[in-house]
């Protein structure tokens, strides 16, 4: 690998790491300006004055909030994702199990949308401005257009409640026989792939039709190859950088974009996790939880770019 690569790559990583240290500051500031008193939602209304500020001074709320960050960001450095204020239970300890559930649903939710997408917008480009165009288009503006929520929400009322082959609850457990899992999130993991199968089949198509309006396009069609033997060999290979960034991107929506559809299901997943301790004001669960979505995002498009420089010439070589 030469050494214009691996500088691009190092700024790259460099770039991630300084972002997602912007990101801790904008998390941990964001939590701390959450309205009420995190010491009166542990003790209840009827906590005594001593017991509120000896709770404060144990849990550190009375030290400066920039001593209180780098405590919090030098735990994290160590695997210290601190102690939940409701449960008292280690963070990470409780995290592990439900991040697991919900790269376990990110998983076979790209599974299902990634090579659809491919196989879509190939489709759309063969052929374009025809029936299939316009229907796999109309498929993808509608798509686009419903929010999660509402998707999720009609799958429950179609296949749990109208016609009930599906559980509307999809629980999961350690243990639980993986036919019995995959049909417990099926109905999630459609909400998903609907999610992010527009988004992706629309800049398949767009990224193949940009590379169908090159000279050497044309002169495969003068040699007489089909249009599927084009865009397969020619226009697809020439596409595969931006294709490659728009997939990982979607990747990295599947595992941050999943609080919504996690809510709707009773997913046990790391979104219900987040959604449940905001409502009980418990902010290390939420700076931890927020602070994994971040990184994991930031991870993403960061290999979105490296991806993208790898397979593009152009990128390779600016100048």
């Amino acid at each position: 690998m030469s050494s214009p690569i691996v500088k691009l790559i190092a700024q790259r990583v460099a770039l991630g790491i300084l972002l997602l240290l912007a990101v801790s500051v904008l998390i941990f500031v964001g939590t701390n300006l959450l309205p009420g008193d995190v010491a009166q939602s542990i003790l209840g209304q009827a906590a005594t004055p001593v017991a509120l500020e000896n709770l404060r001074k144990e849990m550190g709320l009375n030290d400066p909030a920039y001593v209180r960050y780098f405590h919090w960001l030098f735990g994290i450095l160590q695997g210290d994702l601190g102690t939940a204020l409701t449960s008292r239970l280690d963070v990470a300890t409780s995290i592990k199990e439900r991040l697991w559930n919900t790269l376990f649903l990110a998983f076979w939710a790209a599974i299902i949308s990634v090579p659809l997408a491919i196989i879509l917008g190939l489709l759309a480009v063969r052929y374009r401005n025809g029936p299939i165009d316009k229907l796999i288009s109309g498929f993808a503006l509608a798509s686009t257009s419903l929010p999660e929520f509402f998707i999720g929400y009609l799958l429950v009322f179609i296949f749990a409640v109208t016609f009930p082959i599906l559980p509307g609850i999809s629980t999961v457990h350690e243990g639980m026989p993986f036919l019995e899992k995959m049909k417990a999130i099926a109905l999630p993991c459609t909400a998903l792939t609907l999610g992010v199968l527009a988004h992706m089949m629309r800049m398949t198509r767009a990224a193949i039709l940009n590379v169908m309006q090159s000279a050497y396009i044309e002169t495969a069609e003068l040699k007489g190859l089909s249009a599927f033997e084009i865009i397969r060999k020619h226009a697809f290979p020439n596409a595969i950088a931006p294709i490659i960034n728009v997939v990982t991107i979607n990747l990295a929506f599947l595992v941050v974009g999943v609080v919504v559809v996690e809510v709707i299901f009773v997913y046990p997943g790391m979104g219900q996790y987040l959604v449940d301790h905001v409502a009980k004001r418990d902010v290390p669960v939420v700076q931890a939880v927020g602070l994994i979505f971040a990184a994991v995002y930031i991870f993403l498009n960061v290999v979105a770019d490296v991806a993208s420089i790898l397979a593009n010439p152009r990128l390779r070589h600016p100048k």
